[in-house]
């Protein structure tokens, strides 16, 4: 018998998830939230069919237990990949600016027919970036070791 992942589980080792369906998103939606990049690291690959983000993620599944230590709290870059991309469009982002840092706050899933259906990334500021795809198939890595985040604290919103 197999047993389900705990959110405990990934405190120490890097990530490495796949969603293939819309609860599998909300995982990983739940830990790239307040992720933060600069517009420079978004790349669409039209010819792979590939839509990448370099992100500075919050650590959310260690924010308890560093918070119980007393010690900083952490970001680590994770790649963010969606597969099977038919098209990308965004709206209310300055996309030539390449100095804008973006703030990642929820991915989400609009089904159509047949398991296409639009990723929907939520920006902070009123923005959205759309895509197209033909089927859901979301990666999160972490590809670095976690770091001190910078600005020392838990990022939070007001309502």
């Amino acid at each position: 018998m197999v047993d389900d992942a705990r959110f405990e589980d990934g405190i120490e080792a890097p990530l490495r998830l796949q969603a293939l369906d819309a609860g599998d998103l909300k995982v990983i939606s739940t830990l790239i939230q307040d992720a933060v990049f600069p517009i420079s690291e978004m790349s669409w690959q039209p010819s792979k069919r590939r839509f990448g983000l370099l992100l500075n993620r919050f650590r959310w599944e260690d924010k308890d237990r560093a918070t119980a230590q007393g010690r900083a709290v952490e970001r680590v870059q994770a790649m963010m990949l969606i597969n099977d991309v038919q098209s990308v469009a965004s709206n209310g982002i300055e996309r030539r600016d390449n100095d804008v840092i973006l703030s990642l706050l929820s991915a989400t899933f609009a089904p159509l027919d047949d398991g296409a259906g639009f990723v929907e990334l939520t920006l902070a500021g009123d923005g959205v970036i759309r895509l197209t795809v033909e089927c859901l198939d979301v990666s999160l890595s972490d590809v670095t070791r976690p770091y001190r985040a910078p600005s020392g604290s838990v990022p939070s919103h007001d309502l």
